[in-house]
């Protein structure tokens, strides 16, 4: 406590918060150089076509459709600090590979495609993991604290390092880039093996090894598909995502090839628009608070991202205002909203089914993003990168209809806890990023 008795900062009062928000946040940086570096290799130095770009960011996020329901099975029978650690150990070999394969002459689009596929497997293990480790950590009194500041931290790492992605690429190489993201996971692997807390085991865990896995999966794609919150939740994740992915996909394409800026321009005004992060995070708790959680999900999903539509009207000199605007209000809407969902699927979900109530979500709003950046590669091949920016970011504010149209759209607060309708779950089964 405070002199005037406030608590003080989770930051400063908790040394494994603290080691894990290090370790996501130099994680997050690290994932924004990736996002900016992977692209310009490919437009630069590999010469690839609009429908290859958009296949190298489908391949990052397509392991959540194999991936992603026996992940939270396993992450559900594991210690999740673990799982974390042995993702970020694979992810640093990958990412290392890539200025390797550069400076012996050998980087190819096959191998970019394939780091992708690899990076986005062990993404899907650490996500879910996290996810379902961070309620265990913290009491639920800080979680609402906790996630805001994840969220915005990941937010300014993210600006950051979109930035740091073009410039690098600028003055050493899109390739050479890419060892900036190792680094940072170099950095996660530090902060996570420092952390002293051991999670509690609940009874699924101790059992997890006598349960079918088919079975382990269905119990969270039940819950999912059951619940009227969950479902409403994941349903807009899936199409949201899908939309954002499509113009995010062949960003870097338009704004190379169509508008003309140099990869160091691009970099600092994809960061520029990401600072929208911040704000979202920041004011998340503080609106949600005033009107109502439901009805600030609205707001952040629905009122932002209808910026979204300045986007294709970028051009040259003061015309970049319009992506700059735009991609900060997608930012703003989309993390703030994020952050007020994780808190609520924290509390609402059983602990012991979270890591699999994770997976299932995550399948469908992360398995639509290789369909977006599919489609909107096809897109941009057939009718032009500008027509299809037009196509996909008309999709982002439309995503947010499902939250309107659902029970979220009717009330004014999410529900703190489940509660169960109909007959009560089997034993062992208790009563959607």
């Amino acid at each position: 406590m405070t002199r005037d008795g406030r608590r003080r900062s989770l930051l400063r009062r908790h040394r494994d918060f603290r080691l894990l928000w290090c370790g996501e946040t130099a994680g997050k940086f690290g994932a924004s150089v990736t996002g900016v570096a992977m692209p310009l290799i490919a437009v630069s130095e590999l010469h690839a076509s609009t429908f290859q770009i958009g296949l190298l960011s489908a391949a990052s996020w397509a392991p959540w459709l194999v991936m992603g329901l026996p992940a939270g099975v396993w992450v559900d029978r594991l210690p999740r600090r673990t799982v974390m650690l042995a993702a970020a150990a694979v992810s640093l070999v990958l990412f290392t590979a890539v200025p390797a394969a550069a400076w012996a002459g050998r980087l190819s689009t096959g191998l970019l495609l394939a780091v992708a596929l690899l990076t986005g497997t062990a993404a899907v293990f650490f996500q879910t993991a996290y996810t379902a480790y961070l309620p265990d950590l913290l009491s639920p009194a800080d979680q609402p604290e906790g996630n805001a500041k994840l969220h915005g931290s990941a937010s300014a790492a993210q600006i950051v390092g979109l930035g740091s992605g073009g410039l690098f690429a600028q003055l050493a190489g899109a390739a050479n880039g890419m060892l900036a993201n190792a680094a940072t996971f170099l950095v996660s692997l530090l902060c996570l093996g420092r952390i002293r807390h051991r999670e509690t085991r609940t009874a699924g865990k101790g059992r997890g090894a006598e349960r079918a896995l088919r079975r382990e999966i269905g119990e969270g794609l039940r819950l999912v598909a059951r619940d009227r919150w969950l479902r409403a939740l994941t349903l807009y994740g899936a199409t949201s995502n899908m939309a954002l992915m499509g113009y995010q996909s062949i960003l870097v394409a338009f704004l190379v090839r169509e508008v003309g800026l140099a990869p160091g321009t691009v970099g600092a005004l994809v960061a520029a628009a990401g600072s929208g992060g911040v704000l979202g995070a920041f004011a998340a708790r503080r609106v949600a608070a005033r009107v109502g959680t439901a009805r600030a999900m609205i707001l952040f999903e629905l009122g932002l991202p209808v910026l979204a539509l300045l986007i294709p009207l970028t051009g040259t000199g003061p015309g970049v205002l319009c992506y700059a605007v735009g991609g900060f209000g997608v930012s703003a809407g989309v993390v703030a909203g994020n952050v007020i969902k994780s808190g609520f699927q924290q509390h609402y979900c059983p602990p012991e089914l979270l890591g699999r109530v994770t997976a299932s979500a995550a399948v469908l709003n992360y398995g639509t993003i290789p369909v977006g950046a599919l489609l909107a590669g096809v897109l941009g091949t057939a009718v032009g990168l500008r027509p299809a920016m037009w196509i996909t970011t008309a999709g982002v504010p439309l995503a947010a209809l499902v939250l309107l149209l659902s029970p979220v759209g009717r009330v004014r607060d999410l529900p703190a806890a489940r509660r169960p309708a109909g007959p009560a779950p089997a034993p062992g089964i208790p009563a959607a990023v």
